[in-house]
């Protein structure tokens, strides 16, 4: 990876084509009849980003792996009900909208005849290559997602925010430390622990029993972090309910490998990426065959005109 000192945004690529396919019709389509709301709308969605933001720096962040085999290994459930097809050698298949799969090979070839930036890395999800990005940046760095997991990367100190999309794009939550703290009552450094003793169906990750959101922000707040509320447990002087001691006590082996699964991975191997905004398309002659075959010629044209202001 290069130097970044500049602004850098890194973009949950999947999450936010996810949110163009079910926020854009599918009555939007390239001249044959085939779907591309998703392209559509994510081409709209980084116009936008880029027009309000400026960023000197864009990565659209990829899943190489959307359930790494290191996470399922701690954590078996980890994901599993969003599987739809196994594969003992490789990534399980993700279950995704039939008329979305087609798309998604549509947008990296339109990204990289752009020039934009894409990295995804063997092994890891889009979040671990966002954690890394994060860690190795000088300057100040926009995340923008749709995935509340990534907010234990906000801190304040370095300028790390995320951007998380309400509405389309055009109305962002600027997530910060003093919006988490009013929230959810921990920093960014303390939501994964958060997000770990309270469980999140989603990904399907158990959680502590009976340790809601609330009580784990509590508990947090009085013992600190993971390591200080098992430090209690084990504290006969410890203001734990018996209750809670119980559970926090039987749930040792889960707590014990969560934290690796839910914390981003922020070591991963990048490649050596130029992250710069495109000012002009790196194919101009791809980008000109994509957008005849897939009727994207508005989007298109307004994405260039904002890369190249």
């Amino acid at each position: 990876m290069r130097d970044v000192t500049g602004r850098l945004m890194l973009l949950d690529t999947a999450s936010l084509y996810f949110r163009a396919y079910f926020g854009v019709p599918d009555s939007v389509k390239a001249p044959d009849g085939t779907p591309v709301n998703a392209v559509r709308g994510l081409l709209d969605f980084i116009e936008r980003l880029v027009r309000d933001h400026h960023p000197t720096h864009l990565v659209a962040c990829m899943d190489a792996d959307w359930r790494p085999q290191w996470r399922v290994d701690l954590i078996p459930s980890y994901k599993a009900h969003r599987v739809a097809e196994e594969h003992e050698v490789g990534p399980d298949v993700e279950e995704v909208p039939d008329t979305l799969s087609p798309q998604v090979p549509v947008i990296e070839a339109v990204l990289d005849a752009l020039g934009i930036a894409r990295v995804g890395v063997e092994g890891y999800e889009a979040d671990d290559v966002i954690g890394t990005f994060t860690a190795r940046a000088t300057g100040p760095v926009d995340i923008v997602t749709g995935d509340r997991d990534l907010y234990q990367l906000v801190d304040d100190a370095r300028g790390v925010r995320v951007l998380y999309p309400l509405k389309g794009v055009g109305t962002l939550q600027l997530t910060d430390e003093a919006w988490l703290l009013e929230k959810y009552g921990v920093a960014g450094g303390g939501y994964a622990d958060l997000a770990l003793l309270r469980g999140d169906p989603s990904d399907g990750l158990p959680g502590v029993p009976g340790i809601g959101e609330k009580t784990a922000a509590k508990l947090l707040a009085e013992f600190g972090d993971l390591p200080g509320i098992l430090a209690a447990v084990d504290d006969p002087r410890a203001k734990l309910t018996p209750t809670q001691r119980k559970r926090l006590d039987e749930s040792r082996p889960y707590l014990a490998v969560a934290p690796t699964v839910v914390r981003v991975a922020c070591d991963v191997p990048l490649p050596d990426v130029d992250t710069t905004v495109p000012r002009a398309p790196r194919d101009p002659a791809a980008l000109e065959a994509l957008s005849g075959r897939w009727g994207l010629g508005g989007a298109l044209q307004r994405l260039r005109t904002t890369l190249e202001s």
